[in-house]
């Protein structure tokens, strides 16, 4: 089993910044493909960015690409999201999740962590 902790989250206004970590244990993490995701009040889950095991591939959603930027320390078993230039939009509840590389489904995931965006 691998757990997985978010938090960073917060509030903040339009433009700002914010810093999103997920802490993982249990499992050999950098065999592990991390990615986030989020889901606003009333919508789907919806994928936010992924990075591999050693961190030499990110993929982003077009939403967040130039903005975010997705990242991961295996030595401390956490990835991180750095938010930047955030938007009202961008609310939601942000959830860490893990697969075994490149397999179909995302295995594990967090608890989520609350992002508000103000205008």
């Amino acid at each position: 089993q691998m757990q997985l902790v978010e938090s960073g989250g917060g509030l903040v206004q339009a433009g700002g910044s914010l810093r999103l970590s997920c802490a993982a244990s249990g499992r050999t993490f950098g065999s592990y493909d991390m990615a986030w995701f989020r889901q606003a009040p009333g919508k789907e889950r919806e994928f936010v960015s992924l990075i591999n095991g050693n961190g030499g591939i990110t993929y982003y959603a077009d939403s967040v690409k130039g903005r975010f930027t997705i990242s991961r320390d295996n030595a401390k078993n956490t990835v991180y999201l750095q938010m930047n230039s955030l938007k009202p939009e961008d609310t939601a509840v942000y959830y860490c999740a893990a697969r075994f590389t490149s397999a179909p489904r995302y295995e594990y995931w967090g608890q989520g962590t609350q992002v508000t965006v103000s205008s």
